[in-house]
């Protein structure tokens, strides 16, 4: 069960962004357009998540990319030990995942996660 689950983007208006993900055919699996974080399905069981920032300049950063692996903990491991640093253990999520982030070598951020 590897392979891309979700995208997610960073907004500083999450009524404006989720009404234009929710006009697209995307229906709400998490979250709102009150909701700091909100999931909404795009279909073959791919998200597109939308996370509320301060202002996309202050974040540094476009989003995240989401990528299911069968086992976050031993993947979490293998980049620990190839010298790379993940943000934190693995944890699960209210979401329903199991999950941790990691920054890549130019500076993207991925999560790395599993359902539970």
């Amino acid at each position: 069960m590897s392979g891309l689950n979700a995208i997610t983007f960073h907004t500083g208006d999450m009524a404006r962004a989720a009404a234009f993900w929710e006009s697209a055919g995307m229906a709400y699996a998490y979250g709102g357009p009150d909701a700091t974080f909100t999931s909404m399905r795009a279909g073959g069981g791919t998200f597109v998540n939308l996370q509320l920032v301060e202002s996309r300049e202050a974040s540094n950063s476009w989003g995240r990319i989401i990528i299911h692996v069968d086992d976050p903990d031993a993947t979490h491991a293998a980049l620990a030990a190839a010298g790379y640093n993940p943000h934190a253990e693995p944890a699960d999520a209210p979401w329903g995942e199991r999950y941790f982030h990691i920054t890549d070598p130019d500076g993207n951020e991925i999560s790395f996660a599993r359902p539970l």
